[in-house]
């Protein structure tokens, strides 16, 4: 696999530099993408997820007893963006217990916010001497959410393997996560544990620390120096025996850029058959109205995906939008699919925005005219839309609002979805 080809898909991911968040908290305006220097920064391990309503929850890091924080719950941003192995990906895709870097906001509608709303000022308070500051943040509204090596990937970062103590194929590595060019010698290091279920990968092979001891590269019993061997981690978090406050797991460690290449490609092409099925999500920038529910509606796509599903939007094709809830579900067509109920036309325009568009965005905005506009086909409002020649797939009942016959307050399932015995 040529490492050109998977770095189109990287791009996304690693395109942007984050720069350090504002100290004022900022809740987003609709039809605005948020600037990436408002958002608040943390990290924590995904404890739970409801990925029909793109929401969970995590343990957030703080200065405190990891273990006794308080999971806290988290929503995507409708141009929320998922990044795991360095790939665009949907919440189903990642492990409960990986550690997520997060960067969100203030919910941008607290009426209709999908999870708790919290005080403008919550991630300042100290939730008691065992948590510390900052486990709690009223930004729960991320605006990307990824994990260790896209976090690295995207910030040009490695980590830099300095010791390993090994006995009976688990035991602790020293680590420091520092710039991939040279590091400044001021990365602190980090003692991170690892077990016999540790994947190590390196080119197309996942060995186990098993095998790296019959090879000879780590020692069957005490501690070796590794020389600083620049690596990519998977980090999550696990029981820590002896009351120890934080020290997090490894998960994964790929060796070389071939491994990680191809764990990148494999996400890839999970996501893309993903979106294929439920349409690239958008929100409209403007409609102009005609006669007899004709009109033309301009709109902007979402970032976060692979290159090779932009491409397919092209001037001249056929195409299908349809509205749906901020949470991207769509809400038109219900049991019957929604293609039934989609505005169906023609794609006028595609044209690409000079520079970097901000992060959420992907910068292309496609021109689309219909004879039918639907309800949800309004400025500010999220769609969804799909080259006619994509699948025409029917949603499972968790990721579809039923046509006409739903409110705010019943976006989310109720135990009258499961079946009475």
């Amino acid at each position: 696999m040529k490492p050109v080809v998977i770095l189109l898909t990287l791009l996304w991911c690693v395109f942007t530099t984050v720069a350090p968040a504002a100290d004022e908290p900022f809740r987003p305006e609709a039809g605005k993408f948020p600037p990436l220097e408002k958002a608040h920064s943390y990290r924590g391990e995904l404890v739970f997820v409801d990925h029909a309503n793109r929401r969970g929850s995590l343990r957030v890091e703080g200065n405190g007893v990891f273990r006794r924080n308080d999971p806290q719950p988290f929503a995507m941003l409708p141009y929320g963006m998922v990044c795991y192995h360095g790939a665009p990906a949907d919440l189903r895709d990642i492990p409960l217990g990986t550690v997520m870097h997060v960067r969100a906001y203030l919910p941008p509608d607290p009426k209709i916010s999908a999870v708790p709303v919290l005080l403008v000022n919550n991630k300042d308070k100290d939730a008691d001497h065992r948590r510390g500051v900052g486990v709690a943040p009223a930004e729960n509204h991320v605006l990307l959410l990824e994990d260790e090596p896209s976090h690295c990937l995207r910030e040009s970062k490695v980590w830099k393997l300095k010791e390993v103590d090994l006995k009976n194929n688990e035991g602790m590595i020293v680590a420091s996560r520092e710039a991939k060019a040279g590091g400044d010698g001021k990365a602190s290091e980090e003692n991170l544990t690892f077990d016999a279920a540790t994947r190590i990968w390196r080119g197309r092979e996942c060995l186990t620390p098993e095998e790296l001891v019959k090879d000879g590269v780590w020692p069957a019993r005490g501690k070796k120096s590794l020389s600083g061997q620049a690596v990519l981690l998977g980090i999550t978090w696990k029981p820590t025996p002896g009351g120890v406050f934080t020290r997090f797991h490894i998960s994964d460690i790929w060796l070389d850029d071939a491994s990680m290449q191809r764990a990148a490609h494999n996400q890839t092409e999970t996501h893309k058959t993903f979106i294929r099925n439920r349409w690239v999500p958008a929100w409209v920038d403007a409609v102009e109205y005609g006669k007899f529910g004709r009109a033309t509606v301009t709109v902007t796509l979402f970032g976060g995906m692979a290159p090779s599903l932009y491409a397919d939007f092209k001037k001249g094709i056929p195409a299908l939008m349809n509205g749906v809830e901020n949470t991207l579900k769509h809400t038109e067509g219900g049991t019957a699919g929604p293609a039934q109920m989609a505005a169906r036309g023609t794609i006028l325009d595609v044209t690409k925005t000079a520079g970097d568009a901000p992060l959420g965005s992907s910068g292309i905005q496609i021109r689309y005219e219909t004879d039918m506009i639907t309800e949800g086909m309004r400025p500010t409002r999220i769609v969804r839309i799909r080259p006619s020649g994509w699948p025409d797939a029917h949603m499972p009942r968790e990721e579809y609002l039923d046509s006409g016959k739903f409110s705010l307050e019943d976006r989310f399932p109720t135990p009258a979805i499961f079946p009475k015995y």
